[in-house]
């Protein structure tokens, strides 16, 4: 099969690959049939998350068709169309047991397109199906659902929940990418008073205040003197870091209120620097997280109904052979408008799925 696979900092290519085959009971094989790229990738790209070793086929979020199911898989079987979590769960650890999936010690967590080869791929292996895999009403579209193996979990567990977001708080999302715009969406669910998005690129500004931010404000342009302004001095209850660099971060730290919560959402390649000296005084709450997907069967239920809008995230598709174009408009979103790339075509291989009819 053909997948996208990381040759080291800088260099990715769509290559011919070993197909996957069942290695645990507890597998699926998946046809890609949507898949999409995270920042969390370019990061990998950049060589921010050194776990991730040359020949590793990259990805963690997809919407494909079951082809095979191990013998111990009891939830889906062949020719199930679902959604693939960016997180695996074994079930059985202390931390599956408590629903915090990201943290898995029985070999889930992120592992996909992380310690074992990802969704950037004609086809997947999906360890752990059962806890992995999302079976799809026929309401939800490829292209939407893909939405919901990250961004929206991410965005609403370690922005909005970890957060606290409440009725009537200022909030600030820094940061007006796909998490960023994702975290402006759910964060809107508690009513919170104001949402003030803060990016560089005028067109995620844009988007920000179409998906529900009362103010936007491009990040050279005085984003703490604002919120100052907006809250009498105060700071915001809540500020979202949805960028991943130390400069985001630090000015998260000092535009929050004395009480407020800063939520770190994004992936760190570099130190940022604490300011203890500022911040010990000010009774600060500090959260960083990894996703745990444990939300992804309420927001499931959520997009079916209509009340999760996603249209304008995607911005760019691609079929699935345009992969390292894919690439290159989404790592250039400043200069392309790219918010979230999507990526699906006609399959190369047609799969024979086994004939049950005896059974």
């Amino acid at each position: 099969m053909k997948a996208l696979v990381f040759q080291g900092p800088g260099r990715i290519a769509w290559q011919d690959v070993p197909d996957p085959v069942v290695e645990d009971p507890a597998d699926a094989i998946v046809r890609v049939d949507a898949v999409t790229i995270c920042g969390t990738d370019l990061h990998i790209l950049k060589g921010d998350v050194p776990e991730v070793t040359p020949g590793r086929v990259l990805g963690h979020e997809a919407v494909g068709t079951v082809v095979e199911a191990g013998g111990d898989v009891r939830t889906v079987r062949p020719g199930d169309r679902v959604l693939i979590s960016c997180i695996t769960a074994c079930g059985r650890c202390r931390f599956c047991r408590e629903s915090r999936y990201g943290q898995c010690r029985g070999g889930g967590g992120w592992i996909l397109g992380h310690t074992v080869d990802g969704t950037q791929a004609e086809y997947v292996r999906v360890p752990f199906a059962d806890l992995s895999v999302h079976p799809l009403p026929e309401a939800i579209d490829d292209f939407d659902a893909v939405l919901l193996a990250d961004i929206f979990p991410t965005a609403y567990e370690v922005g909005v929940l970890n957060g606290a977001v409440s009725p009537a708080d200022t909030v600030v999302v820094v940061g007006a990418g796909p998490i960023g715009l994702a975290a402006v969406i759910t964060a809107r669910l508690y009513s919170p008073g104001r949402i003030v998005a803060v990016d560089l690129a005028e067109s995620r500004l844009a988007a920000a205040h179409a998906l529900g931010a009362d103010t936007t404000v491009n990040a050279g342009e005085g984003p703490e003197e604002l919120v100052a302004d907006l809250t009498d001095g105060l700071g915001a209850d809540v500020v979202m870091e949805a960028v991943g660099v130390p400069e985001a971060f630090e000015m998260c730290t000092r535009m929050v209120r004395p009480g407020g919560r800063v939520a770190n959402i994004g992936v760190h390649g570099k130190p940022a620097v604490l300011h203890l000296e500022d911040l010990w005084i000010k009774d600060v709450t500090i959260t960083t997280g990894l996703v745990d997907t444990s939300s992804t069967p309420m927001l499931l239920r959520m997009m079916a109904s209509g009340r999760l809008p996603s249209a304008a995230l995607l911005t760019h598709r691609f079929e699935l052979g345009e992969m390292e174009e894919a690439y290159d408009v989404f790592g250039r979103a400043a200069e392309t408008g790219a918010i979230k790339v999507a990526l699906g075509g006609p399959q190369h291989t047609v799969v024979s799925l086994p004939d049950t009819s005896a059974a």
